[in-house]
Formats: C-alpha cells, sequence, structure tokens
C-alpha cells in the first residue's frame, strides 16, 4: 500500500529539493535528513562516479548521513555536493567533531553530457537543491537528477528515449514507511515486472520500440559505431523510518538493486554506475519477519520509482520521451 503521497517524503524527517536546467538539460536532487541518518550503499555498476561511500561501509567511524545527492554532470557534478554541505553547515546540521559541524553528503552521478548544452550542476546548484527541499509533494520526470537523463541507448544514441526521475513509497501495517526515489539513466529498456509490458526501448520506425531480444541475440548492433560507448547510470535513495543498523542499510541497498534488474534489462553493465543509497532514521523497531518484509517492500519502492521516472518523463533537447514517441505527439 502506498503511503499518503506516494513519495520519498511520506519517511518522516526526510525532505527532498531539485535545481532543474531545461536549457542545459541538466540537474540535481537532494534528499536531506538533516537530523541525521543511518547509511548504506550498494554500488552494482561497472563505471561508478560517487563521493563519501566508503564512510557508509560497516565497520567504518562514521554512523550517520545528513544528505544524499543524486546529480547529473559526470564526475564534474560532484562539485554539487560542496553546496549541500553548504547549507547544512549553516543550519549546524552535521557531524560535531572538535568543535566543527561537519555535514555528511554521499553522492553519486549519471552522465548527461551528451544531451543539451555543455553545463554541469555546481556547489550553487547543489545548494540551491538543497535549499528547495521539502517535505511534501515531489515533483517528478523531467526534473532535478534525472533531467538529462536517457534510457534504451544500447542500439544507439539516435534511437534512445527520455529517462527522468520518479518517487514512490509504501506502507506497512507496523508503521514502517519505505520510500524510494530513482533517476533512470539506463543502456536498457525499461519494462513493468508486474505485466511484462515494454515501457521503453530503442526507437523503430512506425513510433514503434525494437525487440529487446533480438537486439542482445545478434549482439553489439553493427549501426552502433565502434568508438560510441553509451554512458550511463541508474540512481536511486531508499529511506525509512525503521531502526536499522549500518550492516542492515548496508543489506538493504544490496536489495534493492533487484528493483533495478526487474525494472531496467540489462542492468548493472560494464557502462553503467548504478549505485542506490539507503538511509534509516531510526523512529520504530523491527524484528526478523519485519526486515524481511521491509526489504520486499523497498524493493517494491524501487521499482515503482523507476517506472514513474520514465512514464513521467518529458520529451527534451530532440529526445523524445516514451510516451511522447508511443502517442505520436
Amino acid at each position: 500500500m502506498p503511503g499518503l503521497r506516494d513519495a520519498i517524503t511520506d519517511v518522516p524527517g526526510i525532505r527532498l529539493g531539485h535545481w532543474t536546467d531545461r536549457r542545459a538539460v541538466t540537474g540535481c536532487t537532494v534528499v536531506l535528513c538533516e537530523a541525521g541518518a543511518v547509511g548504506g550503499v550498494d554500488v552494482r555498476g561497472a563505471a561508478p562516479g560517487t563521493r563519501e561511500t566508503d564512510l557508509l561501509r560497516p565497520g567504518n567511524l562514521v554512523e550517520e548521513v545528513h544528505a544524499v545527492l543524486l546529480t547529473g554532470g559526470s564526475a564534474f557534478g560532484l562539485d554539487a555536493a560542496t553546496g549541500v554541505m553548504r547549507y547544512l553547515e549553516e543550519r549546524g546540521s552535521g557531524l560535531h567533531f572538535a568543535g566543527q559541524v561537519i555535514p555528511i553528503v554521499p553522492a553519486a552521478v549519471l552522465f548527461d553530457l551528451s544531451i543539451g548544452r555543455p553545463r554541469h550542476p555546481d556547489a550553487e546548484a547543489g545548494y540551491r537543491a538543497a535549499k528547495a527541499a521539502r517535505a511534501g509533494t515531489v515533483a517528478e520526470g523531467s526534473v532535478g537528477a534525472g533531467t538529462g537523463a536517457t534510457v534504451a541507448k544500447f542500439a544507439g544514441g539516435d534511437r534512445r528515449l527520455k529517462g527522468g526521475l520518479g518517487t514512490a513509497s509504501e506502507a506497512l501495517l507496523s508503521g514502517v514507511i519505505v520510500g524510494a526515489v530513482a533517476a533512470v539513466n539506463a543502456v536498457g529498456a525499461i519494462r513493468d515486472p508486474y505485466n511484462g509490458r515494454v515501457i521503453a526501448a530503442p526507437r523503430t520506425g512506425a513510433r514503434g520500440f525494437a525487440n529487446v531480444e533480438r537486439l542482445l541475440r545478434v549482439g553489439r548492433p553493427p549501426r552502433l559505431a565502434a568508438e560510441e560507448q553509451p554512458e550511463n547510470t541508474t540512481l536511486a535513495v531508499v529511506a525509512t523510518n525503521a531502526n536499522l543498523t549500518k550492516a542492515q542499510a548496508n543489506r538493504l541497498a544490496t536489495v534493492c538493486q533487484d528493483g533495478f534488474a526487474r525494472t531496467i534489462w540489462p542492468a548493472h553493465t560494464r557502462g553503467d554506475g548504478d549505485t542506490i543509497f539507503a538511509i534509516a532514521t531510526g523512529d520504530i523497531e523491527v524484528d526478523g519477519p519485519g526486515y524481511n518484509a521491509l526489504e520486499a517492500m523497498a524493493t517494491r519502492a524501487v521499482e515503482r520509482a523507476v517506472l514513474r521516472g520514465v512514464t513521467l518523463a518529458t520529451g527534451l533537447a530532440g529526445v523524445p520521451s516514451a510516451a511522447e514517441w508511443r502517442g505520436g505527439r
């Protein structure tokens, strides 16, 4: 059962904000947890761009994070985390150490430099995204980190479709809530795991989709130049009000990669940097069965966030959305 807004902001204490540049076709998204939350991460793709992921590993000293940044701009976009830190420092939110306040802001990037104008999120963009963060309704589609996202690129960039940013939540009868936000920038096609329907795949004539299985069986499509390497990555943040250890938060992030695998085909490729963060605010205790239910519902939230990110996207910079392509607009 979805939460009240069917968004990651259904988790108490979680706020979300975007910075969007539709002319440059890039942006960033910040998930704020200013009171601090236990964090975990799972990096599954082979081409990640990340910041502060090592400190999230079990056994390392720091136990809490104060925000997570998802951003376009490839490695350049990591600069936006500096702006998020500045915003949190001004509000006194961070790790109190040696008389200092040090906000902990893990981050991950996706590649959107091949669409729109040559600009990437910077520290000012990160600050503005954090300042815009709200606990209410969340904008979805071609916004924030999903602004320059594209999908279905393994048959060539000229056949891709717009990806985007989506969010969803699941409420358990125990009072546990889990929400996810995903920025979908995948090389693979997008399909609904509940009915098998293809949501987005490489474009063909007559506003159709290519046969994904046939393309994969053939191998590298002959129309894709040898030097053309589609740059991809799908990113997500999963948040819950459950009380989790650092090891459990990392495990939750790992399990939620199944949400990518069930909606994106192929997923976790050599050209992807697929990364999922998990944050837990610690309000509600969970036992063994409760934790198992949390994993299952969190994975479902990721699945639905991926689907919403693509279905709610709008075309930009000459790249149509899946809805526009099939709808003939």
